[in-house]
C-alpha cells in the first residue's frame, strides 16, 4: 500500500478542481486501487491510501490535474505495511 500526502492553502483554483478529484477518487475507490481518502479535520491538507503500486500512482496522479492545481502540494509518497486492521 501507498500513502500520499497533500498539503493545501485556501486558493479559488483548489476549491474549484476539488468536485472533479473527490469524482476520481470515488472511481479509484470503486476499482479497488484507493482504500480511503479524505481531508485533514483542519483543512490543511489530505491523506489517501493507495492499494495500488507506485507506477499506478503515478498514472493517477498524471491523469488528475487536481495534483498540480496552484495551493495543493504533494508532501510525499510512502508505503506503508499495516499490521492491524481488516480489508487491507
Amino acid at each position: 500500500m501507498l500513502i500520499l500526502e497533500l498539503a493545501f492553502s485556501a486558493t479559488p483554483e483548489r476549491l474549484a478542481a476539488r468536485p472533479a478529484h473527490r469524482d476520481v477518487l470515488a472511481r479509484l475507490h470503486a476499482e479497488g486501487k484507493l482504500l480511503a481518502a479524505g481531508p485533514w479535520a483542519d483543512d490543511s491538507g489530505a491523506l489517501l491510501v493507495f492499494t495500488a503500486d507506485r507506477a499506478a500512482l503515478d498514472r493517477v496522479m498524471d491523469d488528475d490535474p487536481y495534483y498540480r492545481t496552484p495551493g495543493v502540494e504533494v508532501l510525499g509518497v510512502r508505503e506503508w505495511t499495516p499490521v492491524v486492521g481488516t480489508g487491507f
